[in-house]
């Protein structure tokens, strides 16, 4: 059996098919290696290690993610849930709210100015409270750091996601933080989840 997705489809569509076939969700890097693994064609075959990469492959998901949400929502089908540690599909509830208000990330990966404007320097500038914490390459140090959880003794996966939950509440843009922020936490989490699981 070929596990290729379709090369004609949209990544959102290739990523719709990934998900109907995860009812439990995936985490955004295990989206991305499914999609990568499934020559998807739609991401950079290049290795996350690159933070230029890293940022884009992430941008055109993310902006996938926005523009499947948005569609899935006029068609009354379902509701997507998105977020680093789980992107998932629910059930459609009439009258619910979700997509009333101002998204501002939403706004963001829709733009996609972002993207084409956005070059080394620049990553390297919204990433900058992150990796400077970086000391000899230590991409987990840095992450740990970036949530302030590195002295923490007993640390597992329950901990560090409850960590993000209470972050992205304090730093998302609609309760006055910044995107930038926002994505860097986003991108720790995203690391961490590679190293606890």
């Amino acid at each position: 059996m070929n596990d290729d997705l379709d090369p004609s489809q949209d990544l959102a569509d290739q990523v719709l098919q990934l998900l109907q076939a995860a009812p439990d969700g995936l985490a955004e890097y295990a989206l991305i290696q499914q999609l990568k693994s499934r020559h998807s064609g739609h991401l950079p075959n290049l290795p996350l290690t690159d933070k230029l990469v890293l940022f884009r492959t992430h941008f055109l998901l993310f902006n996938a993610l926005y523009r499947l949400r948005d569609r899935l929502w006029q068609e009354q089908t379902y509701l997507l849930e998105i977020s680093p540690l789980c992107i998932r599909l629910q059930p459609y509830q009439h009258g619910s709210s979700a997509l009333s208000e101002r998204d501002e990330l939403r706004d963001y990966y829709l733009d996609l100015s972002q993207l084409q404007d956005t070059d080394e320097c620049d990553v390297e500038r919204l990433l900058t409270s992150f990796w400077t914490r970086m000391q000899g390459g230590d991409e987990k140090q840095a992450a740990l750091e970036l949530f302030e959880l590195h002295h923490e003794q007993a640390l597992d996966l329950p901990r560090i996601k409850q960590r993000y939950r209470q972050m992205v509440s304090v730093h998302h843009p609609d309760r006055g933080g910044s995107t930038e922020r926002l994505q860097s936490i986003n991108l720790a989490m995203e690391i961490l989840g590679r190293y606890y699981h």
